[in-house]
């Protein structure tokens, strides 16, 4: 039985995230990658695709390509051929392509440590450069992807959000900044997996107890 209609906004995000840290506390990218390039590249292509078909596309891509520079020389057809499975190829090997040469040429081929600088970047939008500055610098910075908009709105922790920036706002303003880079995983993969968009997972689901969306079911 749900509690969730007699508990302030507060209330609810603190006991969401306690649930969350102490059954999930190593939540984690689901993105394989072992550098920081790789993740970069990893988020761009995940862009509206699986991870499952961005992991898939990737062990080749990262052969062929280990480094910025690599990727830099490259051609956009000779990059295409590698990402030519995921969803909208011919941009997303224009963007790498790009990507890379800015890395190399500005950034001495160091992926940046900051937003402004990531979105420099050709294919990097706020969410990318907030998902590279979370998991790779545990900056606190909240990317706010469709399950992480559906999932915040539909369980209380905001309301009525237009955007995914007022998302964003509303969800770094009552998370504690130390906590931002683990929660974006634990509400995206929440996401993924149990409070799924058609069909959610009520009976699976391990925060129900303090859900707004329970109180109709």
């Amino acid at each position: 039985m749900t509690q969730s209609k007699n508990i302030t906004t507060e209330q609810r995000y603190a006991r969401v995230l306690e649930w969350f840290a102490q059954n999930a506390p190593s939540a984690e990218s689901e993105l394989h990658y072992d550098n920081p390039f790789q993740l970069l590249v990893a988020v761009m292509l995940s862009a509206q695709c699986t991870d499952k078909r961005v992991n898939l596309v990737t062990p080749a891509l990262f052969a062929a390509y280990p480094t910025p520079q690599a990727m830099a020389q490259a051609s956009v057809e000779d990059i295409l051929s590698y990402v030519k499975s995921v969803s909208y190829p011919n941009s997303k090997a224009q963007h790498l392509k790009a990507a890379a040469e800015r890395l190399t040429e500005v950034y001495g081929g160091t992926v940046p440590d900051n937003i402004g600088d990531l979105q420099t970047l050709a294919g990097v939008g706020r969410k990318t450069a907030n998902v590279i500055c979370a998991v790779l610098w545990q900056q606190p910075t909240m990317a706010v992807d469709t399950h992480i908009f559906r999932v915040s709105e539909r369980i209380g922790l905001t309301t009525d959000s237009k955007n995914p920036l007022q998302t964003e706002r509303e969800l770094t303003k009552h998370i504690p900044p130390s906590v931002i880079p683990k929660a974006h995983h634990w509400l995206l993969l929440h996401g993924r997996y149990i409070c799924q968009a058609r069909n959610p997972k009520c009976g699976e689901c391990g925060i129900r107890e303090w859900c707004r969306h329970a109180e109709t079911r």
